[in-house]
This record gives C-alpha cells, sequence and structure tokens, in this order.
C-alpha cells in the first residue's frame, strides 16, 4: 500500500460550518511554529484576548481561546460553574439545549428544562414562569443561535431575568459571535462560549469564552474540584493572565491561534457593525432567491437566524441527493437537518467570509438547476 498527500477539492462551504476559511487566515497557518511560552508568542496571545474581548463585546480579564472545538467550550462553561446538586433551568428549542442538558445531568446537577418547539426562539414566558417556580436554581442557559434549527433567541431579555433571580446565565454562542450581535456586558452574560469555524471563519478547533467577574468568583469558591482537569479554568488562569509569568498548563496549538488571531483581525477591521449588516444583507438576498424557488423558510422572520437558514425541503425531492449532486457537481456543499428536522430540511450556511455575494449567487444557480432536474 501507498500512501500520498492529501489533497482537498475547492469546495465552497454553506453548511452549518465549517464556513469558509479566509484566505489570510489559511496562510497565517503556515508561519513559522514559535515555543508556547516564547515571550513573542504570548505577546500576541495578549493581543489576542484584547481582540476577543473586542468580538465578546466585553471587559472580561477572563477572556481567552479554549484548545478545543466549541464542544469544549460548552462543557468547560457547566463543569467549571455547576456543582453536584444544583438546579439550573435549561432552555431547549433544539439540539445544542439538548447537549446542554447532557452536559448538566452528567455533572449531577439537576435540570429544570424548558421545552419550546423546534425552529422557534426560546419562549420568554415560559422561562419567567420556570424561573418563578425554582426560586432557588443557580443558572439560566440557553442557546442563544441555535445552530440545528436557525432560531434565534432574544439573549438580551433571557440574561436581565437571570440576573433579577440572582442566577448566573451560561450561553452558547456558537453561530452568533461575529454573525449578529452579542453584547455580554451590556446584556450581562455570565458564561459565554463559541467556536472558531462560524462566523469568525477561521479553522476548527478552538473555542473562545468568556467569564464575568461573579462567573469567575462560583469557580474560585467551588465546594468541589471541577471534574475535568484540562477544562479546569483556574488552572488556565495562570498561563492566560497579562503581564508577568505565565504558568505552563498545556502545549498551546500555536499556529492555530495564531489563525484565530488572523480571524478577529479581520473582524476588528472590518467593524463588529459592520460585519452584522453584511450578515443580514446576504440572508436577505438569499431569502429572496429562495422565495423565488419556492422554499418555506421552517423560522418565522422575525426569529430567524441570518448566518444559518433552514428551509423546508419539497414534498418528493430526494434530500440526500440533492446534497450529494451540490457537492459532486458544484463542489458547493450544504448542511442536512438535524434531529426533528432530519431527512425534512436543508441548511443553508453564511457565516464569515462565507456571507458574500458571490456564494448567494451561486447556490441559488445550483439550487435552481438541481431542483429542476
Amino acid at each position: 500500500m501507498s500512501f500520498h498527500s492529501f489533497i482537498p477539492p475547492r469546495r465552497t462551504l454553506m453548511g452549518p460550518g465549517p464556513s469558509d476559511v479566509y484566505p489570510n487566515v489559511l496562510a497565517a497557518l503556515s508561519r513559522p511554529t514559535l515555543g508556547h511560552l516564547d515571550p513573542l508568542f504570548i505577546g500576541m496571545m495578549d493581543e489576542l484576548k484584547a481582540l476577543l474581548q473586542y468580538a465578546f463585546q466585553t471587559r472580561n480579564p477572563m477572556t481567552l481561546a479554549i484548545s478545543a472545538p466549541g464542544s469544549a467550550g460548552m462543557e468547560a462553561c457547566f463543569v467549571n460553574l455547576v456543582e453536584p446538586g444544583e438546579k439550573v433551568i435549561v432552555c431547549r428549542n433544539g439540539v445544542f439545549g439538548g447537549r446542554m442538558l447532557e452536559n448538566i445531568k452528567r455533572l449531577g446537577a439537576e435540570a429544570v428544562v424548558v421545552d419550546t418547539p423546534w425552529g422557534r426562539a426560546v419562549e420568554l414566558d415560559k422561562v419567567k414562569a420556570a424561573i418563578s417556580a425554582h426560586p432557588d436554581a443557580k443558572f439560566l442557559a440557553f442557546v442563544h443561535a441555535e445552530t440545528s434549527t436557525g432560531a434565534l433567541s432574544d439573549a438580551k431579555a433571557l440574561c436581565a431575568m437571570a440576573r433579577e433571580a440572582g442566577m448566573l446565565s451560561i450561553v452558547d454562542a456558537v453561530t452568533s459571535l461575529g454573525g449578529v450581535p452579542v453584547k455580554v456586558d451590556e446584556w450581562g452574560i455570565d458564561a459565554i462560549y463559541s467556536g472558531s469555524q462560524k462566523c469568525l471563519s477561521c479553522v476548527p478547533g478552538l473555542s473562545p469564552v468568556s467569564f464575568s467577574p461573579a462567573a469567575v468568583e462560583k469557580i474560585k469558591n467551588r465546594r468541589s474540584p471541577v471534574q475535568s482537569w484540562f477544562l479546569d479554568q483556574s488552572l488556565v488562569m495562570g498561563y492566560w493572565e497579562g503581564a508577568g509569568k505565565r504558568s505552563y498548563h498545556h502545549t498551546a496549538p500555536v499556529n492555530a491561534l495564531y489563525a484565530l488571531h488572523e480571524a478577529l483581525v479581520q473582524l476588528h477591521s472590518e467593524g463588529l457593525e459592520q460585519s452584522w449588516q453584511r450578515h443580514r444583507q446576504m440572508h436577505e438576498r438569499l431569502a429572496e432567491g429562495l422565495g423565488a424557488l419556492g422554499l418555506d423558510f421552517i423560522v418565522p422572520q422575525g426569529e430567524r437566524l441570518p448566518q444559518l437558514n433552514t428551509v423546508t425541503i419539497p414534498q418528493g425531492i430526494d434530500d440526500a441527493a440533492v446534497r450529494a449532486t451540490l457537492l459532486n457537481d458544484y463542489n458547493l456543499e450544504i448542511g442536512a437537518g438535524l434531529g426533528d428536522f432530519a431527512g425534512k430540511a436543508w441548511r443553508i450556511g453564511l457565516m464569515g467570509y462565507g456571507a458574500r455575494r458571490e456564494n448567494v449567487t451561486l447556490c441559488l444557480a445550483a439550487l435552481a438547476e438541481v431542483l429542476n432536474k
């Protein structure tokens, strides 16, 4: 058996993630590797932290990138904050709210589940009722942008409810960061996690997180050790803290962090509000074209996530055959439905570098040709 270098084709990625990566971000990966305690690399980490604070719109000192994908960011938030026996109100309106629930169960905590139909934003009245019925709950957890359905929930209102009840909030912003407003300080978010591969258009494998001072205080005053050694943020703090000597925790993914730094420089150069506007404009352009093809959105207009568009597959259309044709004949990837929407919906991503006019044009033209066949 002989082996050869793997040379992937050039695809246009318009699924739920990963998204198309900025060319300069890919180029950053090839820069010379430094030691993860090299003073120059540590200087770059300080910049990366400031760029993440900008992206999250926060001054939280404990803002960093976990050396693992968004799922690890989710687990880091739960495993550091939630202790056995504590009560967590968790909102479930898709797959990723369900994953939050799994984390809570595995920690030996008590979950109060607030269910909302798939394809809809988290229902505020139901959350308010749950908070009223469970005043002893310590946390409110929800997904800001549900990647499995394309629904965008009102994070500002939900965090206000948590704060008024004396609860800490845990927020999934994997698909929202960089694509729609995320305002950690203004909204009072206590723990938030995202992913590098969505609207930041970086390579997969890193999870930006941020913890409020109240969340840090909770971590420092735990009654029991954090279950995960690697994700224990009290150990990682010494590596990501600013001036002074950095304590060794693990070998950081040096080149991947170069790439994230470059992606965040791109976001900063464009401007957050300009990025949000671009995602909205490309969504509107795509929505108009999808409507002309007779494709209906699952999520109501006021609750749609611009960067993740979920449409109903028309009657009699073979889901897998259409996606395979798009991939093989057009080098275009769109996403299949997850969970309740499996086989019933397509998920079309417009994230980061992928949220541009030529991608929308290609997607609409390719779908028109394939559906007409």
